[in-house]
């Protein structure tokens, strides 16, 4: 275990950090906003803590990464979808 490292390093807790950040999005996208995301997040990490799938080391970096996610404005920046182009006769 490496302590002081600010990436996660366990393959198991990269795909759930993926799967959280890529689900915050959707759920950005679809309206919510920061507290319902952090509602979401509390439940999927107290999953992960009752079934055990993840060290419990793992699961508090986890946590730590996905909350500052979370709080990055740019992770939800809205970009303008490109405008389609009009066919000219």
């Amino acid at each position: 275990m490496q302590g002081g490292s600010t990436m996660l390093q366990d393959t198991d807790t990269v795909r759930h950090y993926q799967r959280l950040t890529d689900a915050m999005v959707q759920l950005w996208e679809r309206g919510y906003r920061p507290d319902d995301i952090r509602l979401y997040i509390e439940g999927y990490l107290a999953a992960l803590r009752q079934n055990g799938s993840i060290e419990a080391f793992w699961l508090h970096r986890l946590e730590e990464q996905v909350i500052r996610f979370l709080y990055d404005p740019s992770n939800f920046e809205v970009y303008p979808y490109p405008q389609a182009q009009r066919d000219r006769y």
